[in-house]
């Protein structure tokens, strides 16, 4: 006799219901960081558009930041906390490399015993778990979704390196994915290049520390490299992410990109031909590269400052460490 497996079947769509955010405690203002890496606050101003980048107390780690984003989110989309089956967390900053950041916090917001796991993407990652969410809502895999993004990536800098340090910032961005009656989360274009590895991440491994043979491992970056890779080939993923949503820049409300430097926000806002009517997220002046949580902040802020874009349609991009990126166009709670 043949037995036949049941297979789940989901919605035909979802979208994002709600946003939530918590940054970091301390403003840390350019003058604060530029004697070890020999600067001025104008340089830092001209070359990334940072004034003051958000940080979290010593006490308080990517866990606790992404606990208060998520039960914001989950508080303004509302649903119940134990209606939430799925729980993905972006992160590069997990203090214990396991248990992973998603179920504890799971277990903090009262979505136990949903199912939860860590994304490892970087600044990429909050665009992989929006994919992802989606993507098993409608598989039928599960009902309703957290993802977020967070970071506390000032315990992974070197104040003395000029490639980044002055970048990086503490924080969290979460949102609701569940069920829609139209569309509200188009096609994701997302991929990698291993090949530049070496361009963004960690300078040593953690068993090197251990052996003694090199300091606490922290971030580093090529920035010319970066830069020409994410100006260049990250527009032509933001144009392949309209193209796959059936939608033109002129369609679009809001434009957010990850928050890496505000040159190549204004330069891929300039190759796109965004019109005027398209508010750019630039959280990046007051809260810094926060990697993961980036997009989600930047989102939160601009529906705190403009709830006019509700409803609107929003690209949204991210780029970084792996090389990896990912891009969508959603339709903003």
């Amino acid at each position: 006799m043949t037995v036949s497996l049941r297979q789940p079947t989901g919605v035909a769509h979802t979208r994002i219901y709600s946003y939530g955010a918590a940054r970091g405690e301390l403003a840390v203002p350019n003058d604060d960081l530029v004697g070890p890496i020999d600067s001025s606050d104008e340089w830092i101003r001209q070359r990334t558009g940072i004034v003051t980048r958000m940080r979290a107390e010593p006490g308080t780690d990517a866990i606790d930041l992404a606990t208060e984003a998520t039960r914001e989110a989950i508080e303004r989309s509302g649903i119940d906390p134990s209606d939430v089956d799925l729980v993905i967390c972006a992160t590069i900053s997990n203090p214990k490399q396991t248990p992973s950041v998603s179920a504890i916090v799971a277990d903090r917001v009262g979505a136990n015993p949903a199912a939860a796991y860590d994304v490892n993407a970087a600044c990429a990652g909050f665009a992989y778990g929006v994919a992802q969410a989606d993507a098993l809502i409608r598989a039928g895999a599960a009902h309703y979704a957290v993802v977020v993004g967070t970071e506390k990536l000032s315990d992974v800098v070197d104040p003395t390196d000029r490639s980044i340090s002055f970048l990086l910032g503490d924080g969290a961005g979460a949102v609701v994915v569940g069920p829609s009656d139209t569309p509200g989360i188009g096609p994701t274009v997302w991929g990698s290049d291993g090949s530049k590895s070496d361009a963004v991440g960690m300078n040593h491994t953690l068993t090197d520390f251990r052996d003694g043979k090199a300091p606490w491992p922290t971030l580093r970056q090529e920035g010319p490299t970066v830069f020409r890779w994410a100006v260049w080939e990250m527009v032509k993923v933001a144009r392949e992410a309209l193209e796959a949503a059936g939608v033109a820049a002129s369609d679009l409300a809001a434009f957010i990109p990850h928050q890496a430097n505000m040159r190549i926000i204004d330069e891929f806002a300039k190759q796109l031909k965004l019109p005027e009517t398209v508010v750019v997220g630039r959280d990046i002046e007051t809260t810094g590269n926060t990697s993961a949580a980036s997009i989600p902040l930047a989102t939160h802020r601009l529906l705190e400052e403009h709830p006019e874009l509700s409803g609107g349609l929003a690209l949204q991009i991210g780029f970084g460490a792996g090389l990896v990126f990912g891009a969508q166009v959603i339709v903003l709670p």
